[in-house]
């Protein structure tokens, strides 16, 4: 049972002092202005996670120099402080370090994730801590209630924008000080907030590509940075040798397209080795999954728990969640599928929700 007061989006005390996040875009200006004009305490923070070479390295709309300079805009213009602070070395150590080598083994991390956990809801919040205030508010696309005396993430009301998917692992203190003023609002309205205070920031672009892989060739930064195994074989469910790939960083569960072979059925990569260096395609249903393996479970609104219980699993970000029964275990937890699914990929996330909305718990997909 909900608590009353915290039926739909749980905000801060009154006259709270709030640090928000603030990337420039979109977003973070509405939750800026929001909170502000709500009577918050409020300071802006941008994080600059990334170097800035010649070639405009990381998404501008998001990231960049210029984005940066926005949000410190949109606090003067707001008449509160802003503070950037410079995380680079332990962004690389911590979020791209990780995500190379999980793609030089074969896996498909979701940085994202990885980031909202450690970065933005971590070292954020130690800075936050430091200069005194006890909230931090987020541009996320998201619900924050309290249930069953537990902090309980839940789906946005807007449901093309939700993003409780990449917060699902956020703990039960870093929720505690968190909070999602987009929960119940649309793209749209959020725009028109970011607007009022900034008419070019309130129609930019949205920022879809990981922040330092702008250019979304992920096989360039892992090569930069890891040694390679190189070619090896393309082989099908039963051995059969089919090709050659240029490196299993280059493939991913479940892709289709760009596999280098012709077939006269559609074939989807099922499996990657990275041990014999092999890429394993299937045809259609012998690339389909019943069951997983997650590592340890990270609980929202179910307490820890050792019985079995009933889900909806959502194994990526826009993936369409499927019934599953979770089984719990020391290590981290088995999810068996209702109705076998493609695209059961190692590295990414399984998210595991109730019919209304609310993450109970997610897990990262080993096996």
């Amino acid at each position: 049972m909900e608590d009353k007061e915290n039926c739909n989006n749980r905000m801060p005390p009154a006259g709270a002092r709030v640090l928000v996040a603030m990337s420039g875009g979109v977003d973070s200006v509405a939750v800026a202005a929001m909170l502000t004009r709500a009577g918050y305490d409020c300071m802006g923070a941008t994080l600059r996670m990334t170097m800035e070479p010649a070639g405009k390295p990381v998404f501008e709309p998001c990231c960049g120099l210029q984005a940066a300079e926005d949000a410190r805009k949109v606090c003067e213009a707001l008449e509160i402080e802003h503070k950037t602070v410079r995380i680079v070395e332990a962004f690389d150590r911590h979020i791209i370090e990780p995500f190379t080598r999980q793609y030089a083994a074969g896996r498909t991390p979701n940085p994202c994730i990885r980031c909202n956990r450690i970065i933005k809801f971590g070292l954020l919040f130690r800075y936050a801590k430091l200069w005194g205030y006890d909230y931090i508010a987020m541009g996320h696309y998201a619900r924050l209630t309290k249930r069953n005396g537990r902090m309980a993430l839940r789906r946005a009301t807007y449901g093309a924008k939700d993003q409780s998917y990449v917060l699902a692992p956020l703990t039960q203190a870093q929720l505690r000080r968190s909070c999602f003023p987009l929960g119940e609002m649309t793209k749209d309205e959020a725009r028109r907030v970011a607007a009022s205070v900034n008419r070019r920031v309130g129609a930019k672009s949205e920022s879809q590509e990981i922040c330092f892989v702008a250019d979304r060739n992920y096989a360039r930064i892992v090569e930069e940075r890891r040694e390679i195994a190189g070619p090896g074989k393309i082989i099908d469910m039963e051995g059969n040798v089919l090709g050659c790939h240029g490196g299993i960083h280059r493939y991913t569960v479940g892709q289709r397209r760009g596999l280098g072979i012709s077939a006269e059925q559609p074939l989807y990569v099922a499996r990657i080795d990275p041990v014999e260096n092999t890429v394993i395609v299937g045809r259609d249903k012998q690339s389909l999954r019943d069951s997983f393996e997650t590592g340890i479970l990270f609980w929202g609104a179910l307490p820890p728990q050792n019985n079995a219980f009933r889900a909806l699993a959502q194994l990526r970000y826009k993936h369409k969640p499927v019934s599953a029964i979770i089984t719990p275990g020391a290590r981290g937890a088995r999810a068996q599928l209702e109705i076998p699914q493609r695209g059961v990929t190692p590295g990414q996330w399984a998210v595991f929700y109730d019919g209304n909305g609310y993450v109970l718990a997610s897990g990262e997909i080993r096996c």
